[in-house]
């Protein structure tokens, strides 16, 4: 998976507290939208449909350790998150994993990064789950660094 692109408002919103990396609940879901770094809030984004196995809203991050070395802060997870199973029909298409503050409500969801696809995609039943790689090569793996 390529690395993420963090939105503009990401820093600031660290900076203020409206993140809470310890705490609140992160998510993510999809999107065949292209997002764009000034977005701030998920309503900015259109996400794909629900149903056939993709939950509206997508699905949180489980986060099992955070770290500050050397002036670097790292959110680990497991090194795959597994974001829905075609069953019923397809997913899609989409293009984009967006992560967002579940928690906050003011300002309301707030999007911190997102990965792209390359291209976009639609999951068919039988072809295996959607699933963003943090660290194919074992876990856990990195969701955030900021430095």
């Amino acid at each position: 998976m390529v690395a993420p692109v963090k939105f503009s408002g990401t820093a600031e919103a660290i900076a203020e507290k409206v993140h809470n990396f310890a705490s609140d609940t992160f998510k993510i879901m999809l999107t065949n939208t292209a997002p764009i770094v000034g977005n701030s809030v998920k309503a900015d984004l259109t996400e794909i449909a629900a149903g056939n196995g993709y939950t509206a809203g997508g699905v949180a991050i489980t986060v099992v350790s955070s770290s500050q070395t050397g002036g670097v802060y790292t959110l680990m997870s497991n090194a795959s998150l597994i974001i829905a199973t075609p069953t019923g029909g397809p997913i899609g298409p989409y293009r984009y994993a967006v992560m967002y503050n579940d928690t906050q409500t003011s300002p309301a969801k707030p999007l911190v990064q997102w990965w792209d696809y390359g291209s976009s995609v639609t999951a068919n039943v039988g072809e295996g789950s959607i699933k963003i790689d943090f660290d194919p090569a074992g876990t856990p793996g990195r969701v955030l660094s900021l430095t």
